[in-house]
């Protein structure tokens, strides 16, 4: 049985905040590896102006995934697949040796609500959320933490995720990676030529 976090993401671009929360989730949970999950196009960002092309996307995940165990994918291109519920649905239909965790920053808990089926995403694989930074609040006053409250189980669990049963939620706490997509594009507005050659 492989043990593998699921981190999905414009990874617009990728940067040390995610590689950041995918080793800590790792240890934390006990990972044999984590899959980065670049989204060919992310619902709740239709129509960004400034999101740079798959290939650019995934070439900068690969790069940040480096000497890793972190894989970074475009399996939802290759899936067909456009929401998380779907795309989850299939890789544990795929790959049924293979123990999944989905793992999502506290920024993404505190919207969780506005995700299509995400009550479903919960029924279908356990839920680890790493704290972000200026999030905690709006991440534990959300619809969603109201909804899966309950199921909430200690971080001193963590490592049995697999025997949890279904919905559960661990919150992992670490000194946080202030990093972000946004302040990334910001410092850096023309990231993207970096990673032109490697597409």
């Amino acid at each position: 049985m492989t043990r593998i976090g699921l981190l999905g993401g414009s990874f617009n671009p990728a940067h040390s905040g995610h590689r950041a929360i995918s080793l800590v989730a790792m240890r934390a949970l006990d990972l044999d590896e984590v899959w980065w999950l670049v989204s060919p196009g992310n619902p709740l960002k239709a129509g960004a102006k400034d999101m740079a092309p798959l290939p650019v996307r995934l070439a900068s995940a690969r790069r940040m995934a480096r000497r890793a165990s972190i894989r970074a994918t475009d399996i939802e291109t290759r899936l067909g697949t456009r929401y998380t519920v779907d795309t989850l649905e299939k890789l544990v239909r795929l790959y049924p040796k293979n123990r999944f965790i989905w793992l999502m920053g506290g920024d993404n808990l505190a919207q969780f609500h506005r995700w299509r089926d995400w009550r479903k995403i919960a029924r279908t694989m356990p839920i680890a959320v790493i704290a972000r930074p200026g999030y905690e609040h709006a991440a534990h006053a959300g619809s969603a933490m109201g909804w899966l409250r309950r199921w909430q189980r200690p971080a001193y669990q963590a490592k049995s995720w697999t025997m949890w049963r279904l919905p559960a939620l661990v919150l992992l706490r670490f000194r946080p990676d202030p990093t972000s997509a946004t302040a990334a594009r910001m410092a850096d507005p023309a990231w993207m030529r970096h990673f032109t050659r490697s597409t």
